[in-house]
């Protein structure tokens, strides 16, 4: 009898621990919905904040955290992406308020400074998608530096730089091993900023962005991060509709557990447009062609990224729409069809006339 009495005790306790867990769980997605879209103000107190150059949207969202100025920090990167400001936040010395929402705080931050005002800088819009080459080529075009300053400051990076490319196997194809890392976003580039370092903002700025949250997604799914931006380039050159990535992603791990081919068009022109994607013609004789990028020969990823994904495109792949489906097509409508057999006249079951000519 004690020892019935002892379960139930026990029992008990585990139930209201779990409402209590419940009730907490509640309270922060509460809070940390209110700090991610609050649009209003109240009476705070003011704090000022210096933000180190080259500092990352994670570096600076744990710089107001410890000024007491925000809770959590993945509601303030979030929002950041998700707004007028990505990539625009400044460095220096700025005074805050406690009462102030994030979005107020971000329009602080992306004033310059008296001090760096001086400093003449021009503007990198780095679209989603685009890719190393494409990168160079439209710095050479805005006069930041030459094309192959680019490229070679890219080259240049060996796999202790980065964390993410230590534990990386490269194929012999892989062209540039920070292809995928460059994130898409608007850069303000100092005129004395060197290619290496600029290279390195960009990068810094995605691991701003790939924060915890979305590492933890990725180790559940047991991928690595190389796996993730790469699938998440193949989604970002294969498809122009929010809707359809998680799709895409659904589709891809579909084929991989089938261990089918993914079949994508982009995956192809990465080679044979070197990059640029000018040209959307492929012939027979490009599927044939043996490299660790042609997914119409081998299954599987990609042997790297094919391009810059942006944010949407990462969380696609780690939140992946549910189906069973291992076939798609573009419909009249530009949009994709997914079904769970090949389309009728379709031997390859891919999408042969998506126009993938860039972004």
């Amino acid at each position: 009898m004690v020892k019935f009495i002892k379960i139930l005790i026990l029992i008990t306790a585990c139930f209201f621990l779990g409402l209590i867990s419940v009730d907490r769980y509640k309270e922060y997605r509460k809070a940390y919905e209110k700090e991610y879209s609050d649009m209003s103000s109240s009476p705070g107190q003011d704090v000022e904040v210096t933000i180190p150059k080259g500092a990352s949207a994670r570096k600076i969202a744990k710089i107001l955290k410890v000024n007491g100025l925000i809770k959590y920090e993945n509601a303030f990167i979030d929002r950041l992406q998700d707004s007028e400001y990505r990539g625009s936040l400044n460095s220096g010395t700025f005074t805050l308020n406690t009462g102030m929402n994030t979005l107020q705080m971000m329009e602080i931050m992306a004033v310059k400074q008296e001090e760096e005002s001086e400093v003449e800088t021009i503007q990198l819009v780095v679209p989603e998608g685009f890719t190393v080459d494409q990168i160079a080529a439209r710095c050479e075009k805005n006069g930041i530096c030459k094309a192959s300053e680019f490229r070679n400051a890219v080259k240049s990076v060996t796999r202790s730089d980065y964390e993410f490319l230590s534990d990386v196997t490269f194929s012999a194809d892989v062209k540039y091993k920070l292809e995928g890392f460059l994130f898409p976003a608007t850069y303000n580039v100092p005129v004395t900023m060197k290619p290496s370092e600029l290279v390195d903002y960009m990068v810094k700025t995605f691991e701003g962005y790939y924060n915890e949250e979305l590492q933890s997604k990725a180790v559940e799914r047991g991928l690595s991060t190389y796996q993730v931006v790469t699938m998440a380039s193949v989604i970002e050159r294969e498809c122009k509709l929010e809707v359809e990535r998680p799709k895409f992603a659904r589709l891809y791990y579909n084929r991989i557990d089938q261990q089918m081919p993914f079949e994508s068009i982009p995956t192809i022109l990465y080679v044979s447009t070197d990059g640029l994607y000018d040209n959307i013609n492929v012939t027979d004789s490009d599927k044939e062609k043996n490299n660790d990028y042609n997914t119409f020969k081998k299954a599987g990823l990609p042997c790297g990224p094919i391009c810059n994904p942006g944010i949407a495109c990462i969380k696609a792949v780690l939140n992946p729409d549910e189906g069973t489906y291992l076939y798609y097509k573009l419909d009249a409508s530009e949009t994709h069809v997914f079904s769970d057999t090949p389309f009728e006249g379709d031997e390859e079951g891919g999408d042969e006339n998506a126009d993938d000519s860039g972004v």
